[in-house]
């Protein structure tokens, strides 16, 4: 088992691995209990040489590794690559690039969608790999020889994935698909939590614009503190207080105690003080500075008729395609479709415009229909009112 814990044995490998045409990466971690994730094992495989890095080895410098994940002439192979990414970025203030994620591949080559990794190795190379160390703690030192093999299999049954997904992809015609997919993939933007956007994270109740600017300032806050504290954001605060919160505005520490999603005696901690000041800030916002609520009786109703059927020609489009609709599309996009024209989703842009967003937006303008037939549904035009 080729356990890498010294620079200089990083250094060569790296070296060695920017030769090959790819190199696949994996990581464990942990993040239970904080809100940063704790970077606990590197595994990479080239087509000659597997090995594992240990990133918790006394006095290791992750900077070769680093290197290579920065060398744009080797594509860097991950399986549900977002989580990995935002270690390396946050480490390093870089994504790796070029990326492949194979379980975007097997979407969009139709072998489901969000395939895990175990079921793809099983499908393709047709193995059933051992899954039992899959939650132990890969903080603590040594590690276990079942551990290791667990951790190695990560990367080295991923070498024979990525080259029949890249073959399917090109005999497919659908490399292209996979660009687009990259490019989010490769955004720095992608893995950058902004405080100031966490409430769109947030399934809010608000009714009035000042419950909104309320749930937006808590959710701000609550981000930097968890980031500050490097706490997961439930344990600075639940989302159903933060709901609670912005709707009931508290400025007095007597006024938490009649909150249900509050511990006792919350209002008179450091972080009841500060949410108060908080709320005594939102308050004094004029009317007219205060967010707009979302608008959603513009138009059609998202659950009504035009909706259903932009839902059918999902269903008829990703059949056709053989690929999971989700992929195409998700149910807030044919929301948003409905409502505007121009909306700003996946959708309506690129490869899914072509296939899936033109046809919807001829079908909410009454240019086209469906119809059922023996061969299932298919688009039929509709005639002119003239």
């Amino acid at each position: 088992m080729n356990l890498i814990t010294r620079t200089a044995e990083l250094a060569k490998f790296c070296s060695e691995a920017a030769r090959f045409e790819y190199v696949t990466v994996d990581t464990e971690f942990l993040r239970e209990t904080t809100y940063w994730p704790i970077l606990c094992l590197i595994q990479m495989a080239t087509r000659d040489e597997a090995v594992i890095v240990d990133p918790m080895a006394n006095g290791i410098d992750l900077a070769p590794f680093f290197e290579l994940m920065d060398n744009s002439r080797v594509v860097k192979v991950f399986h549900a690559a977002r989580q990995d990414i935002e270690i390396f970025v946050k480490l390093n203030g870089a994504v790796p690039h070029p990326i492949f994620d194979t379980q975007i591949a097997a979407s969009v080559n139709g072998h489901g969608d969000s395939i895990s990794y175990d079921n793809l190795v099983q499908s393709i190379v047709g193995e059933r790999l051992d899954k039992s160390s899959r939650f132990t703690d890969w903080s603590v030192r040594p590690l276990s020889e079942k551990q290791l093999r667990y951790a190695l299999a990560d990367v080295t049954h991923l070498r024979e994935v990525y080259e029949h997904l890249r073959d399917e992809l090109k005999s497919n015609g659908r490399s292209d698909w996979m660009r687009g997919e990259a490019e989010i993939l490769e955004s720095i933007e992608t893995y950058l939590v902004k405080p100031e956007d966490a409430w769109r994270k947030l399934k809010l109740k608000a009714n009035k614009p000042l419950d909104l600017a309320a749930a937006k300032a808590l959710a701000a806050w609550r981000e930097r503190k968890a980031q500050e504290t490097d706490q997961p954001r439930r344990r600075v605060l639940k989302d159903d207080a933060v709901n609670e919160l912005a709707i009931q505005r508290p400025t007095k520490p007597d006024q938490f105690e009649r909150l249900r999603a509050v511990p006792r005696g919350f209002g008179r901690s450091a972080s009841g003080t500060e949410i108060a000041d908080l709320m005594k800030q939102v308050m004094q916002i004029p009317p007219e500075d205060l967010p707009k609520l979302p608008d959603r009786r513009r138009g059609p109703s998202p659950k009504g008729a035009v909706g259903d059927l932009l839902r059918v020609l999902l269903k008829a489009v990703a059949d056709q395609e053989g690929v999971a609709a989700r992929i195409i599309a998700t149910s807030d996009d044919i929301d948003e479709i409905v409502l505007n024209d121009d909306a700003d989703v996946a959708a309506l842009r690129g490869w899914r415009r072509k296939i899936f967003g033109e046809k919807a937006l001829a079908i909410k303008h009454g240019k086209i229909g469906l119809a059922a037939t023996r061969k299932g549904i298919v688009e039929v035009p509709v005639a002119s009112a003239d």
